[in-house]
């Protein structure tokens, strides 16, 4: 029987649990019982919180007892894991980092304040790159999330281990960071749902910085419907985040059930002509699977034509100098004073704070996290600055507006969610330009500010998934998750079944 919960989507369980037919400690204990089988396989998750998802379910379960779930929102009940770069109080938040090992919050980040009120069970904090940098989940200081399709392959990241337990079905839903595809990247590689909303639709507050103007907290998922569910529990203005919308949710949860009617007609979606899945770095399959998607558009009775974003081929380069001299300003509070690790000066080095930082530091942070310190100190340096990271803005301000100019023609822009399907471990890790080329297709949303999500359109020939991209108008999320929801819900037709029922799951066997 557990099995056969832990199968449902988010919100087939959250009809179970308004009905009574099943209670959410249930629920909770059903996925428990998943990750203690799965987790020696996945290593999806840094922390299990099982004491504390059990009392929180025990919770909502004598309030709905009660009758007392009025205003609660649709998902209220289900459990959902959180990757270990949003703050949670009482619970270990460490950014995969050796640096905030031990670090225990005295708060809550905003979007947990709104999955507790809501009477979701946290399961746990799950694994990604450090500070949420890389593409692999190879550079976590805690060891490899490793990918449910397979073993030998990375989970992409740097949200890889939200992407893996939500796919391996350890979890329903989680929360992810997107600051360059972070979110929607793992879900191509995993089989799953992502979104980056519209930058500034969902509150930072409470997500540890990477890079302030690109970062944004999103829903994993397992099918669309589910992400527009979990998006608008976590959405909405905040007053403690400086950069938050003050603006309502966009409907995105109705555009979702729109979108499972399969009808598509008047929906103008642009393919964007600098990566449209062909071309140097784009795998055969990818391209095969992305345009057979693009097809099953048109049969729903969307219009679909070619769009250029002439600047997109920058869009590389820029982020690679902001993000990095974004990281090397917001890295600089983990100096061993007030919080986290502390390394002092061996017998023979001079007893001063500067050589106890710089200790803490070399002794505190992994390579690729001293590698984008390095690259944005020297983008910020004098002499330096207008060069770089001056220049890389002017860049971005091109990309702004060709995403603008862009949506005067259509309602929606696609591509492949990432060029390539999910990589073996080691292929990359030695060649950090090859790893950042794999984010080609998922940066210019972040830099534009613009919602991205990424649903399966298939496997490739090694049985592995493949992502199909939406992009949609700042503050307009609802226009992408319509045609996300038709695509999912035909291809499931092909399929007969979602995809990840291609997908061995040992883990689950009786």
């Amino acid at each position: 029987m557990s099995n056969e919960l832990v199968k449902l989507t988010a919100a087939q369980m959250a009809e179970k649990i308004r009905n009574k037919e099943v209670s959410s400690r249930e629920l909770t204990q059903a996925e428990l019982d998943v990750i203690e089988a799965a987790e020696p396989t996945m290593h999806a998750f840094l922390h299990v919180a099982a004491d504390e998802a059990l009392a929180q379910a025990d919770a909502f379960d004598k309030k709905l007892a009660a009758g007392d779930t009025e205003g609660l929102p649709e998902l209220a009940g289900v459990p959902i894991a959180i990757k270990d770069m949003i703050v949670t109080k009482g619970i270990p938040t460490t950014a995969a980092s050796k640096i905030l090992e031990g670090w225990v919050p005295p708060y809550d980040a905003t979007v947990i304040e709104k999955i507790k009120a809501a009477g979701m069970p946290i399961l746990g904090k799950t694994n990604l790159d450090e500070f949420a940098q890389g593409s692999s989940t190879e550079h976590s200081a805690f060891g490899n999330t490793y990918n449910p399709w397979n073993k030998d392959c990375v989970p992409g990241g740097s949200g890889g281990g939200s992407a893996a337990a939500v796919s391996s079905y350890e979890a329903p839903l989680a929360l992810g960071t997107d600051t360059g595809g972070s979110i929607r990247q793992p879900a191509s590689f995993t089989g799953s749902v992502g979104v980056k909303p519209t930058y500034g639709g969902v509150s930072r507050y409470g997500a540890i910085a990477m890079a302030s103007s690109l970062d944004q907290i999103g829903p994993c998922a397992r099918t669309v419907l589910d992400a527009a569910l979990l998006h608008e529990v976590i959405g909405g203005n905040d007053r403690r985040d400086s950069t938050s919308i003050p603006a309502p949710v966009p409907p995105v949860a109705a555009a979702a059930r729109e979108g499972l009617k399969r009808d598509l007609k008047g929906v103008r979606i642009g393919l964007i002509k600098e990566i449209g899945g062909t071309g140097e770095g784009f795998q055969p399959g990818v391209a095969k699977r992305f345009n057979e998607a693009v097809e099953q558009l048109k049969s729903m009775g969307a219009e679909v034509t070619e769009v250029s974003l002439p600047h997109l081929s920058y869009s590389l380069g820029a982020y690679y100098i902001i993000m990095p001299s974004e990281v090397s300003s917001n890295l600089a509070r983990y100096d061993g004073m007030r919080y986290g690790l502390r390394v002092m000066p061996p017998t023979g080095v001079p007893q001063t704070a500067a050589n106890m930082m710089a200790y803490t530091r070399e002794a505190g942070f992994g390579d690729e996290v001293k590698r984008r310190i390095i690259l944005g100190t020297y983008a910020l340096s004098a002499g330096y600055y207008d060069a770089w990271y001056g220049s890389a803005q002017k860049v971005r301000t091109l990309v702004i507006e060709d995403f603008a100019k862009a949506f005067e023609q259509v309602d929606v822009l696609a591509s492949p969610t990432a060029p390539t399907t999910a990589f073996k471990f080691g292929e990359k890790t030695s060649d950090p330009l090859a790893m950042y080329l794999g984010d080609v297709t998922t940066i210019p949303a972040n830099l534009a500010g613009v919602p991205a999500i990424s649903v399966p359109c298939g496997v490739d020939d090694s049985n592995m998934p493949v992502g199909f991209q939406f992009f949609a108008p700042q503050q307009h999320d609802e226009a992408m998750y319509k045609p996300a929801a038709a695509l999912e819900a035909a291809l499931e037709d092909t399929w007969g079944g979602n995809i990840l029922t291609k997908m061995a799951t040992p883990w689950l066997a009786d």
